[in-house]
């Protein structure tokens, strides 16, 4: 059974923080249990004020969550405005890439639970992945508050390192920007065989969208299986794979991507 939290606050209302909030209210989170503070809110925002969604209250008391979803770089500039809403015994959820909890604990000095976390983007539909580390101070009641709030967008996985964020900052938070660079050049590749642009692209994204959903419906099936699947034995996947598999192919092109997300995200924490 869900445990939701009776008092929720989340600072950053933007597109990832739309899409939990969204995500909240369709999992089962009373609206009149949510507060929003965005300076700038989008329509979509005002509209859940009709449905009983707090939007930028005058005089914030501690919830019992508190939702940090602004961009990195603003942490510094609402840390005053936002440090009312962190009491000691108020859960702080950040999403906020490169800040780590000791970071947020100086800017939030009555804040004493911290959970860090990273979602992606296709949270906004439902299909996100997120993982999360909870500092020791965290209780077995904000820990499931966090599972409920988390996984309503999608899967979620506890970290045991906080350092592990890093890894999952560089292969689920841009991985999806990594699909679609792959889309694009799937797409480039069969413009240069000869193809229309616009098939071309069509190809590349129904192919991709296809392999993902059914990679989906496959459950368990290690996707090494499902490419076995298709590739026959000197066909032509097979020619093809022997390209990407090859030296300094995919694998290793990766492995290379990966580990420069991840020194660039541990650059950010300072």
């Amino acid at each position: 059974m869900k445990e939701w939290p009776a008092r929720l606050v989340l600072v950053g209302a933007g597109k990832m923080g739309g899409a939990m909030a969204a995500g909240w209210l369709e999992g089962g989170l009373e609206a009149s249990s949510l507060a929003l503070v965005e300076p700038d809110p989008s329509r979509e925002i005002l509209a859940l004020a009709m449905h009983g969604v707090a939007i930028n209250p005058a005089y914030p008391s501690p919830p019992d969550v508190l939702v940090l979803a602004v961009k990195p770089q603003n942490l510094d500039a609402v840390a005053l405005e936002i440090a009312p809403f962190a009491g000691e015994a108020t859960l702080v959820v950040s999403i906020l890439a490169g800040k780590t909890i000791a970071n947020l604990k100086t800017r939030l000095p009555r804040a004493r639970a911290v959970v860090r976390a990273m979602p992606n983007t296709p949270a906004a539909i439902g299909r996100g992945v997120t993982a999360a580390f909870a500092s020791p101070e965290a209780t077995a009641g904000q820990r499931r508050w966090c599972e409920t709030l988390l996984g309503a967008i999608g899967a979620f996985y506890w970290l045991e390192e906080e350092a592990q964020i890093d890894a999952v900052t560089a292969i689920s938070g841009g991985g999806p920007a990594y699909v679609f660079a792959l889309t694009e050049a799937l797409a480039g590749a069969a413009e240069r065989l000869g193809l229309p642009p616009e098939l071309a692209m069509n190809l590349a994204r129904g192919t991709v969208e296809g392999a993902g959903e059914l990679m989906r419906r496959e459950g368990g099936t290690p996707p090494a299986v499902l490419r076995r699947a298709v590739t026959s034995p000197g066909g032509t996947t097979a020619a093809a794979l022997a390209v990407l598999q090859g030296e300094g192919g995919l694998d290793d092109l990766m492995a290379r991507a990966a580990e420069a997300a991840r020194a660039r995200a541990a650059e950010m924490a300072g």
